[in-house]
């Protein structure tokens, strides 16, 4: 019985010396997927704004969310991806709205004569973004140049305006004057964790009833900055 222990201990000793290399197997996922979850920051511009309209402070926002990678060549470096996120985003300008006691809303343009510290209107929204990938990755290979381009479609949960200054604080929430459908198109470039983001909306961000000194508010969103994404 010694024996055959010896046997078996010497012969265990002697694969593991002579053959270590098999005791180290990779396994290989031809079949990978990359860049599932992403999160970002962004600085928030207006675009199309009426002339006396201006920013002031730092507009940011916020966005994360899931997105289905779906290779469609056989070396899994051009693909589709559709998914669902969320985004909140802050506006800070001198852009006034009030809403009086029946409910009407009404615009104007904050001038040097107004003391004020904040005017800020923010929205949050659940967005499904659908894009097209190419990437030069690999099943061994995670830092790798991308660019993804495509359309997110949003969908608004909430508004808020806040403005503070003398002699009045005002918010409002959940305003009818904020399109509820908003959309536009995206690009996402760069090489491993660091990678440019911009987003260039297609529709404004308030409704045809939203209107400054008789004209249509048509103020789009803009969005440059950051994204993160995780396998």
């Amino acid at each position: 019985m010694k024996k055959l222990i010896y046997f078996l201990f010497f012969s265990i000793v002697s694969f593991q010396v002579i053959y270590p290399q098999e005791l180290d197997i990779k396994v290989v996922d031809s079949l990978y997927k990359e860049d599932q979850f992403y999160a970002g920051v962004t600085y928030n511009l207006l675009g199309k704004k009426p002339s006396e309209l201006s920013q002031s402070g730092f507009s940011i926002g916020f966005h994360f969310g899931f997105i289905k990678d779906m290779p469609i060549n056989k070396d899994r470096d051009i693909a589709i991806g559709i998914g669902v996120g969320y985004s909140a985003n802050s506006f800070n300008q001198n852009l006034k709205i009030t809403k009086d006691d029946l409910g009407a809303i009404s615009y104007r343009i904050l001038g040097a004569e107004d003391n004020y510290s904040k005017n800020q209107f923010s929205s949050h929204l659940l967005e499904i973004p659908i894009e097209f990938r190419w990437r030069t990755s690999t099943p061994v290979e995670y830092k790798f140049w991308r660019v993804y381009t495509g359309f997110k479609f949003g969908y608004l949960l909430a508004n808020t305006v806040k403005f503070n200054g003398d002699p009045e604080h005002l918010k409002y929430k959940g305003l009818n004057d904020f399109n509820r459908f908003q959309y536009g198109l995206t690009l996402s470039m760069g090489y491993n964790t660091w990678n440019l983001y911009a987003y260039y909306a297609l529709n404004p961000i308030f409704s045809k009833d939203a209107m400054l000194d008789g004209e249509v508010i048509d103020m789009h969103a803009i969005k440059v900055g950051l994204m993160f994404y995780i396998l």
